[in-house]
């Protein structure tokens, strides 16, 4: 079984979801296909809405929506983040490097890049800060500028193939038939579909 995985590193609801796919995965004997693509670019095609574009309603909502369930979670947040929004393409490009690579834990670096942004206040479009998060998770720093052609072609690619797919938001997942999860909130019911088929 294989779950393709649509998510954003400026996304907190990819920070929030933390390891927990990888988790259901190990357990379901599932592979993980990591695709980081760009959110904005996605809801311009889907349409979806910027946050920052949002009715004042819509965006209170989020902040409280976040904040509750970064508290249940257990985990630390800044709804306002410094470095938000900040551009997602050079930490993506290194979460692609580092699948090509293999040498460390795909979990980790994406949960280390939206904790550093979400909780850490920490610039995730920084070098130093993507360093520090590969070196985390396992990989060699050299990541962070290697193969930048290769991840910015298949950054694009995979926007192309979440529209193709029908993802809409980030995180997003869907199963080798065809079945799709979009949020953090709907980890459970992932599960729950990969034990069903299982």
């Amino acid at each position: 079984m294989q779950i393709d995985y649509y998510f954003s590193t400026i996304s907190p609801y990819t920070y929030l979801a933390g390891t927990a796919l990888e988790e259901i995965a190990a357990r379901r004997g599932a592979t993980i296909a990591y695709k980081p693509l760009d959110v904005v670019g996605l809801f311009a095609r889907t349409g979806g809405t910027p946050p920052a574009e949002r009715h004042p309603n819509r965006q209170a909502y989020r902040l409280q929506d976040l904040a509750r369930r970064a508290e249940r979670l257990g985990l630390p947040i800044n709804v306002k983040p410094a470095h938000w929004p900040t551009n997602p393409a050079p930490s993506s490009y290194a979460i692609i490097a580092a699948a090509a690579d293999g040498a460390g834990d795909m979990g980790a670096l994406v949960s280390g890049l939206t904790r550093a942004c979400w909780a850490e206040e920490r610039d995730i479009a920084e070098d130093a800060v993507i360093g520090d998060c590969l070196e985390a998770a396992g990989f060699a720093r050299g990541l962070v500028n290697s193969g930048m052609m290769a991840g910015a072609e298949t950054y694009a690619r995979n926007l192309e193939q979440a529209v193709a797919a029908g993802v809409f938001g980030a995180p997003f997942y869907i199963t080798a038939d065809d079945q799709r999860f979009w949020g953090q909130d709907r980890l459970e019911d992932l599960d729950w579909w990969l034990g069903r088929r299982g």
